[in-house]
């Protein structure tokens, strides 16, 4: 449009839904059916449509997640008929390890659904942030999952759209299958469905062919999900869709040699390229993968982050009744000779020169695109509650001309890196603890069991413990310990050092903090998520994506610091433990 031409007073009928400015979102939901309440908390996410919240019933207190669409964005009726469709099939479930669909209800601008809140986020961040898990863990995950979706196929559900991001995990870690939006029921025996509105992540050959296809898609994305889970990457993955698609109909993939056999041939039966030869959900479940290696009945919620500690693979269904985890070091007080009983294939290295400078590049990227100059800048649409830090230091006290550095993870745990670059670390429930020695071998103790060689620097923790409880927060009782807790292993400070206006902090995780003096603002950096979090002077949390930032735009403070950040990441990828407390 010309500059002199008069602009139109009405916009037009026509006008893209999603150019239009949107009703705001109201700060109490309420059911008119019910007229139940719910003040509606903290962002959660978005995907398609819909924005996530932390919402909660004003009369019970209870927290839910309330999925919530603007009907000003499906307007077409195959667009409103996908989301009734959805209601529908989510709110006829009732499983364990299905999200719990808790009602929905409308008024003129939204539709509002309540549902199970599942604060440990989905497979798909704990997938970017370890890659590969272990086998244990990839049992425990398919177990789950597996009764969920037998549980879908005996009440003639097709999920058609089972992926990481649609596996959700509560806060005791337990498999929730979510997002019903390309599911379909079965309407009678031997029924082929013909159609998909949507692309699955992990389409089965038969739909892209379109063949007809039914409850083998599911078993087909299972195959997916567990070739992903233990090789880290997804078995047709390219850089280009079409090449993905191509290779899924030739079924081409490989399974690297390092996978355990048992593994292989389940998936090989899993991605079977003709549907009726795949194995059914009850076959699964009574495959030579799941019945002959050990499941862990819990896991601790640090393998969202770190592996977690496991003692040797018992290799008989005897021994394996007998199994216990590794919780600790059988030494008697005072016997000299540390004895490691970690696998060395579980033992976590120093983090990689690779991840700093996976984060190098990202930051490299974010301020060459200045985002603090946009002239819109819309810092808000740019937060991704999912990348928050799973870890992030809450405390620290520098005594290093004396002892070392001591501080507190988020979880209340507490740790010191030593002047002589051993680490010890006491967690939550004041009585574990784990020692990593200059070679990064780690170890299991307790309070109450350890060699007296760690005498004094079990003495010194305390100390710093206390004076951190004392000093620099809040006391609080110790955690209590949640089953799964034994398997537990922390990241661990891997290196640090000071400037003028702040700390940095390097952890074992690939995560690095920096605490800055004057204003008490911190930057948590993630290169696994690439995202970054922000705590400003009002201590607000807030994380974000950086190529959303990117494209979104951020304050002139945030953007300040990103540029300082990129300095001391070199300094880090420069920095030898020898100098690292210079």
């Amino acid at each position: 449009m010309s500059a002199g031409a008069a602009k139109p007073t009405h916009p037009s009928v026509h006008a893209d839904p999603k150019s239009a400015p949107l009703k705001e979102i109201p700060d109490t939901l309420v059911d008119p059916r019910t007229m139940k309440r719910y003040t509606r908390g903290r962002f959660l996410g978005k995907g398609g449509f819909a924005k996530c919240y932390e919402i909660t019933d004003v009369e019970t207190k209870t927290v839910f997640a309330g999925k919530i669409v603007p009907k000003a964005l499906i307007l077409k009726q195959h667009q409103r008929e996908k989301m009734t469709s959805e209601i529908a099939i989510h709110k006829s479930l009732n499983h364990p390890n299905v999200v719990g669909f808790n009602g929905f209800f409308e008024d003129d601008d939204f539709v509002f659904v309540v549902l199970e809140i599942c604060r440990r986020r989905s497979l798909l961040e704990l997938h970017k942030r370890r890659k590969a898990v272990t086998e244990p863990e990839a049992r425990y995950y398919m177990t789950q999952l597996l009764k969920g979706v037998q549980y879908l196929h005996n009440n003639k559900v097709i999920h058609r759209d089972l992926k990481l991001g649609n596996i959700f995990l509560n806060d005791d870690m337990d498999v929730k299958i979510g997002d019903f939006g390309l599911a379909t029921k079965i309407e009678f025996d031997g029924e082929r469905k013909k159609t998909l509105c949507g692309t699955p992540n992990y389409i089965a050959p038969e739909v892209l062919c379109k063949k007809g296809h039914s409850y083998e898609v599911d078993v087909w994305s299972l195959g997916c999900i567990l070739y992903t889970l233990l090789v880290g990457k997804p078995p047709f993955e390219t850089s280009c869709l079409k090449e993905t698609y191509n290779r899924i109909k030739k079924n081409s993939y490989n399974i690297p040699w390092h996978v355990n056999p048992a593994a292989s041939t389940l998936i090989k039966r899993m991605l079977h390229p003709d549907p009726v030869q795949r194995p059914t959900i009850a076959e699964l479940q009574t495959d030579e993968f799941f019945t002959s290696g050990y499941t862990p009945l819990h896991l601790p919620t640090t393998c969202l982050t770190v592996p977690p500690r496991f003692s040797i693979a018992p290799s008989t269904a005897t021994e394996l009744s007998q199994r216990r985890p590794l919780t600790a070091l059988n030494n008697k007080v005072g016997t000299e000779k540390m004895e490691v009983k970690d696998e060395p294939m579980q033992r976590e290295a120093e983090p990689s020169e690779c991840h700093l400078k996976d984060m190098l590049q990202q930051l490299d990227t974010i301020n060459s695109s200045k985002p603090s100059e946009r002239p819109l800048i819309r810092q808000e649409e740019a937060e991704d509650p999912a990348c928050i830090p799973i870890f992030w230091i809450s405390k620290w006290v520098d005594y290093s001309d004396k002892y070392g550095l001591g501080y507190q993870l988020c979880d209340n745990s507490v740790g010191v890196l030593f002047n002589d670059y051993t680490r010890l670390i006491m967690y939550a429930d004041g009585d574990s603890l784990q020692y990593i020695d200059k070679a990064a071998a780690e170890s299991y103790l307790s309070v109450r069991s350890f060699p007296a060689a760690l005498n004094k620097k079990i003495t010194l923790l305390k100390y710093f413990r206390n004076y951190m409880s004392e000093h620099l927060l809040k006391a609080g009782a110790n955690m209590a310990r949640r089953d799964g807790d034994e398997l537990a292993r922390l990241p661990y400070l891997s290196l640090w050092f000071r400037t003028k206006s702040a700390i940095v902090l390097h952890l074992s995780n690939g995560t690095v903090q920096i605490n800055f003096f004057q204003d008490h603002t911190k930057l948590i950096l993630c290169p696994l998520m690439a995202a970054v979090t922000y705590i400003d002077e009002k201590r607000d949390f807030r994380t974000y994506k950086l190529s959303l930032l990117e494209e979104f735009g951020c304050s002139k403070e945030l953007a300040s610091r990103m540029r300082y950040a990129k300095l001391m990441v070199e300094k880090l990828l420069v920095s030898k433990p020898s100098s690292a407390a210079n």
